[in-house]
């Protein structure tokens, strides 16, 4: 009969080890949503950027994080949706805001050109 023996410097070993694996993996599941959520690569370099990271993943990772792009349109994009939810406000169509423009014009509280450059900033 064989018997197991721990330590408890074993058992915070293989924690230690374990954290490290899950680190590695969760990182390479966020690298590719990343590269597959972007619309600014093109299919090739989404495949180059992939095939990186999966035959030299630590590296690859690294690579990946320090040449990405800081802030791309997509990333302004939710950055704006989720300002406007936090502020209070439910994210709102273009239809919506143009409505409202039309109302406050009808009423006197803004004026046909600024209803004209806030309806242009609005389908912007």
């Amino acid at each position: 009969m064989v018997l197991l023996e721990f330590t408890v410097i074993d058992v915070v070993e293989s924690l230690v080890v374990l954290f490290f694996w899950f680190m590695l993996i969760w990182m390479f599941i966020a690298v590719f949503a990343d590269v597959f959520r972007r619309d600014d690569l093109s299919g090739w370099h989404k495949a180059g950027w992939l095939l990186f990271v999966f035959v030299l993943p630590l590296i690859g990772i690294l690579v990946y994080l320090i040449a990405r792009p800081k802030l791309t349109p997509a990333d302004r994009r939710v950055m704006e949706q989720a300002m406007r939810v936090e502020s209070g406000g439910s994210p709102q169509s273009t239809a919506d805001e143009i409505a409202k423009l039309a109302e406050l014009r009808s009423t006197g509280a803004i004026t046909d050109e600024e209803y004209q450059r806030l309806k242009q900033r609005a389908l912007a």
